[in-house]
C-alpha cells in the first residue's frame, strides 16, 4: 500500500483529501511562495502546486505527495489571503456583484513521476451591502482564504451561482484527484 502526504497545513484540504484517501500523513510546504511568479494565476497555482510536491517529496521520496494552492481570480488579478480587515473588506467589495474564478493547482508526485493539473470554478456573488461586508469580516472566517470568503462557511449566502466543482473553491477538487490517482495507479 502506498504512504500518502499531503504537503499542506488546511484543514479544508485534510477534510476533503480524507473522502477518498483513507489514511495519509499531513507534511505542511515550507516553501516561501512570496518569490514565486507567473504570467496568470492559474499558471501561479500549478507552479506553487509542483514547488510544495517538490519540496515534501525530497523528504519523502517513496511517497505520493500531493501539493496544492488555490488562488482566486478577478479581472485577471489573483487574490491571495487576505492579511487584515482592510484587505478582506476590499475584497469583497470587489467581489460583490461580480463572477470572479478559483483556481486550484494540484501536483501529485512519487519519485520522478509528476502528474499536475489546474481545475477552475467560476463563482457568482451577490451584491453586497455594506453591513454584510462589516459583519462578514468582524468573523474569522475570512483571514486564512484565498479570495477572503469560505464558500462552505458563512459566505454561502452571498454566492448565487456556481459553475464547476464545488470542492474546488474549497481548495481541492476531489472528483478531478480521485481520477489522476486511479487513472495513474497511485491508489
Amino acid at each position: 500500500m502506498e504512504k500518502f502526504i499531503l504537503a499542506s497545513a488546511s484543514p479544508r484540504r485534510k477534510e476533503l483529501l480524507a473522502k477518498i484517501i483513507r489514511e495519509y500523513e499531513v507534511v505542511p510546504s515550507t516553501v516561501d511562495e512570496d518569490g514565486i511568479q507567473a504570467s496568470t494565476p492559474a499558471k501561479l497555482v500549478e507552479k506553487l502546486a509542483i514547488v510544495k510536491a517538490e519540496s515534501v517529496a525530497t523528504a519523502y521520496p517513496n511517497a505520493v505527495v500531493i501539493g496544492c494552492d488555490t488562488i482566486v481570480e478577478l479581472g485577471g488579478k489573483a487574490l491571495g489571503k487576505p492579511h487584515n480587515k482592510q484587505e478582506a473588506k476590499e475584497m469583497l467589495y470587489a467581489l460583490s456583484g461580480n463572477t470572479h474564478y478559483v483556481h486550484t493547482g494540484v501536483c501529485v508526485q512519487k519519485e520522478s513521476k509528476q502528474t499536475v493539473f489546474v481545475e477552475t470554478s467560476e463563482v457568482t456573488f451577490a451584491k453586497l451591502t455594506e453591513n454584510e461586508i462589516e459583519s462578514y469580516i468582524s468573523t474569522d472566517e475570512p483571514y486564512d482564504k484565498a479570495g477572503g470568503y469560505a464558500i462552505q462557511g458563512l459566505a454561502a449566502k452571498f454566492i448565487t451561482c456556481i459553475q464547476g466543482c464545488y470542492f474546488n473553491i474549497m481548495g481541492l477538487p476531489i472528483a478531478h484527484l480521485y481520477q489522476v490517482l486511479t487513472q495513474s495507479e497511485y491508489l
